[in-house]
C-alpha cells in the first residue's frame, strides 16, 4: 500500500515525530521510575520461571521498541488518505495508556496478578493497533510486530510470575 502524505511542511513533520518520541519516551520514563527501585529488592526476591531474561535485557529491548512505536505512529499520522488512520491512532493511544499502567501496577503496587489483567488488555489492544496500522501503512504495521512479540512474551512471563508467587 503506498503512503499518501499529509500536506504539512517539513518542520511540522519533524515536530510531529519529536512530539511522538517525547510522548512514547515519557511512558518509558514512567515505567523506569517505578521499575528500577524494585529490581534489586522486591523483584529479585520473586520466584521466576526458567525463561526469565536477565534484568539488563529489558532496557535495550524496550528502547528499540519505543523508537519503533513512535516512528510507526508518525508514519500513520503522516498518511492523509487512509480511512482507518483515526481509528489506528486511537488504538495506539489506548495501548500506550495500558503500557504506561503496567509498570506501576506490577512493580509499584507489587501486584503481578492485577498486572496480568492489564498486560492481557494491552496485548489485545496492541493486536488491534497492529492490524489497524497495517491497513494504513504496511511498514508501520511491521514496525509494531517486534513490540507485539515482546508483549506476548512479557504476558507469558507475567503469568508465570503470578502463578509462582
Amino acid at each position: 500500500m503506498s503512503m499518501t502524505l499529509r500536506p504539512v511542511s517539513s518542520w511540522q513533520k519533524w515536530f510531529a515525530l519529536g512530539l511522538l518520541m517525547i510522548v512514547v519516551f515519557a511512558v518509558s520514563a514512567l515505567g523506569s521510575s517505578v521499575t528500577l527501585p524494585k529490581i534489586t529488592g522486591w523483584y529479585a526476591n520473586l520466584t521466576k520461571p526458567s525463561f526469565n531474561p536477565p534484568p539488563w535485557v529489558f532496557g535495550p529491548v524496550w528502547t528499540i521498541l519505543y523508537v519503533l512505536m513512535a516512528v510507526a505512529a508518525w508514519r500513520v499520522w503522516l498518511c492523509s488518505t487512509a480511512v482507518g488512520r483515526p481509528a489506528a491512532l486511537i488504538w495506539f493511544a489506548v495501548q500506550l495508556v495500558l503500557n504506561a499502567a503496567w509498570s506501576p501496577i506490577f512493580f509499584g503496587l507489587e501486584q503481578p496478578r492485577l498486572a496480568l489483567v492489564v498486560i492481557i488488555a494491552l496485548l489485545i489492544a496492541l493486536t488491534a493497533t497492529v492490524f489497524r496500522f497495517f491497513s494504513v501503512d504496511r511498514l508501520a504495521g511491521w514496525m509494531l510486530v517486534p513490540y507485539l512479540i515482546w508483549v506476548g512474551f512479557a504476558t507469558l512471563l507475567n503469568g508465570a510470575i503470578a502463578i509462582l508467587n
